[in-house]
C-alpha cells in the first residue's frame, strides 16, 4: 500500500498531545523495519517515510513498547471480530495508528467496519496519507464530543480501542468517558491503557523524557489494576473487567520480567495496565 502522494506531507500542524503520534508511529515503523520485527506494519513505515517530519527529536526510536502496545489492541480487537465479523471498531484519538490495515490482512475477515475519531488537524492528515475505504470512516472531534456515538452502526457489534489516550485526560474526563461508552453501548468492549502512577508523575514533572529536545505532555490520570478492577461495581453498564497480559517481547530477560510483573500482585502498583471491559 501507498500514500496517495509522492510528495511528503507537512506534519508540524500536530502539536501536544497530538504530536505524540508522530513519535509512536516512527518507533512502530522503525520495529516494523527489522528482519526479526516484532509487528508487521506495512503501512506504519509508509506513512512514516510520507510525512515531512524530524523524528529525531524524540530521541533513540529502537524500542519495543509502542509494537507490543499496538500488538495487544490487535489481538483483543482481533478476537472480538472473530465473534462479530461486522462489528464496527470504533478508534478513539487513533493519531496515526495503522491498526485497521494490520486487522483487514490478519484472517478476520473483510467485512468490520472502522470509525476514526480524532481532532481536526489530525484527521485531515490521516486523509492526505491514507489510501480510502468505503469500510473507514473519520470524524474530526474531540473524543470527548460525545456526539460521535450517534455516528456508531451497532448492529453487529462495537469494540471501542482508547490506545494512548485516557492517561492524557483528566481523571473525571477519562471515567466520564468510559461511563458513557457503557450506557451507550451494551454488548459492546472497550480497551484501554494507562501507565503507573509513578511513571506518570515523573513524565508529567519533565524528568521521563524521550530526548532532551522533546518532552512528553503531561499525563494527569493512571489507576493500579485493583482500582481498575473496582470499575464493575462503580460504573453501571460494566459487566467485566479484564487485565489484559502484554504479548512477549524481544528477549528472555524482558519477557520474563513482564511475565513476573503481570502475575504478582505485589509488583500491581508500578506495572502499566491493559484493561478490556466487556458491557452488559
Amino acid at each position: 500500500m501507498t500514500s496517495r502522494s509522492s510528495t511528503k506531507i507537512d506534519a508540524r500542524a500536530l502539536t501536544g498531545v497530538s504530536e505524540t503520534a508522530l513519535m509512536t508511529l516512527w518507533v512502530r515503523a522503525t520495529e516494523a523495519r527489522r528482519p526479526d520485527a516484532l509487528i508487521d506494519d506495512p503501512m506504519a513505515i509508509t506513512l512514516a517515510d510520507a510525512i515531512d517530519f524530524d523524528y529525531a527529536k524524540f530521541g533513540p526510536s529502537r524500542r519495543q513498547d509502542m509494537a507490543v502496545r499496538s500488538i495487544a489492541f490487535d489481538r483483543e480487537t482481533r478476537r472480538y471480530l472473530g465473534d462479530h465479523p461486522k462489528a464496527t471498531v470504533v478508534a478513539l484519538a487513533e493519531g496515526l495508528q495503522t491498526s485497521f490495515y494490520r486487522l483487514d490482512s490478519s484472517g478476520v475477515g473483510h467485512e468490520f467496519r472502522w470509525l476514526t475519531v480524532d481532532l481536526p488537524p489530525m484527521v485531515d492528515l490521516r486523509r492526505k496519507l491514507l489510501p480510502e475505504s468505503d469500510r473507514v470512516r473519520m470524524l474530526a472531534q474531540s473524543a470527548l464530543d460525545y456526539r460521535w456515538m450517534d455516528q456508531v452502526d451497532t448492529e453487529h457489534g462495537v469494540f471501542i480501542t482508547a490506545e494512548g489516550l485516557l492517561m492524557y485526560l483528566q481523571p473525571h474526563e477519562a471515567k466520564g468517558l468510559i461511563a458513557e461508552c457503557a450506557a451507550r453501548f451494551p454488548g459492546g468492549r472497550m480497551m484501554f491503557d494507562l501507565p503507573p502512577a509513578w511513571f506518570a508523575r515523573l513524565i508529567s514533572k519533565g524528568v521521563l523524557r524521550p530526548s532532551l529536545s522533546y518532552r512528553v505532555p503531561p499525563m494527569p490520570f493512571s489507576m493500579t489494576p485493583a482500582q481498575i478492577a473496582e470499575l464493575v461495581n462503580q460504573i453501571p453498564g460494566i459487566r467485566a473487567v479484564r487485565d489484559v497480559p502484554l504479548p512477549p517481547g524481544r528477549g528472555a530477560v524482558l519477557n520474563a520480567a513482564l511475565w513476573t510483573l503481570q502475575r504478582i500482585r505485589l509488583f500491581d502498583p508500578v506495572r502499566p495496565v491493559f484493561t478490556l471491559l466487556e458491557f452488559g
